[in-house]
């Protein structure tokens, strides 16, 4: 960490603030905070292996076990549901901020970028969320934004274990957005009330039409999975599913919640 004498980072400060309030069996654990040299140390529960090494340490020709890619998807979804409905967004979800242990236990991790949910939706930075798990309406320059940018993630984000590759890869904003324009079509007003109103938003943006997300799927994922990642990925935000209804979505209607650290959560307001 840096200098204590300098200062603190906010970033680091509002990592402890939230890892303080959330206390849940898929969330990373902050174990201590050490005060060394005139350094600042965090000191978190030792897990070898985040997501994207997961996938990636699996055979070419094979893929993620469809149970396995369940009971992963369930544990996100619980852990995100827990940190909505304690008023917190993540906003940097990604392969690699999501910790898999020896067990198959996901564990959250990386607060350093979270906030506290504002009722209204307040003005927050566009400077979040790596580049291939950012939403539309961030790409966009939306001023406001909610609980439904992590949403997008985690429908990104469950497409990669199905698939074991991102679903956008964008290497700018521009090429982002026209990679999830060609998948899911050009977003038009009758699609997001608003869209032609956004600032990033151009009438010149090439018009695709139409939505192929169900056919790049179809070979990795069963149709109830299909079904939950594009209730995931709308343009809407407001038309997103929230991850407590992700919970009682029918493709989790199988789950084996005996193998999952959290149970059979499911948004009920409970503490760990």
């Amino acid at each position: 960490m840096d200098n204590y004498k300098k200062g603190i980072p906010a970033t680091v400060i509002r990592e402890i603030s939230m890892l303080q309030e959330l206390k849940n069996p898929n969330i990373v654990e902050l174990i201590a905070i050490s005060f060394q040299d005139n350094r600042f140390y965090l000191i978190f529960e030792f897990i070898t292996l985040d997501l994207r090494k997961y996938l990636d340490q699996i055979p070419a020709d094979e893929l993620v076990p469809r149970d396995t890619v369940q009971r992963f998807a369930f544990q996100i979804c619980q852990a995100m549901c827990f940190v909505h409905q304690r008023r917190v967004l993540h906003r940097d979800l990604k392969p690699q901020n999501l910790l898999v242990d020896e067990n198959g236990i996901i564990k959250v991790a990386d607060f350093g970028l979270s906030r506290s949910i504002a009722i209204p939706l307040r003005v927050y930075t566009h400077e979040v969320v790596t580049l291939w798990y950012r939403s539309p309406e961030i790409l966009l320059g939306s001023p406001r934004y909610g609980a439904a940018i992590d949403v997008w993630a985690v429908g990104c984000i469950l497409a990669e274990i199905a698939v074991k590759k991102s679903l956008f890869k964008g290497d700018s904003e521009i090429d982002q957005l026209f990679q999830i324009f060609k998948l899911l079509g050009t977003p038009t007003e009758k699609m997001w009330q608003g869209v032609n109103q956004l600032p990033e938003f151009k009438a010149r943006f090439p018009k695709w039409k139409n939505n192929e997300i169900n056919a790049r799927l179809k070979p990795y994922c069963n149709a109830e999975l299909i079904d939950l990642i594009q209730l995931m990925l709308k343009y809407d935000p407001s038309l997103r599913i929230s991850m407590k209804n992700a919970l009682h979505h029918k493709y989790f209607d199988s789950v084996d919640t005996s193998s999952v650290p959290a149970g059979n959560y499911r948004g009920e307001l409970l503490d760990f």
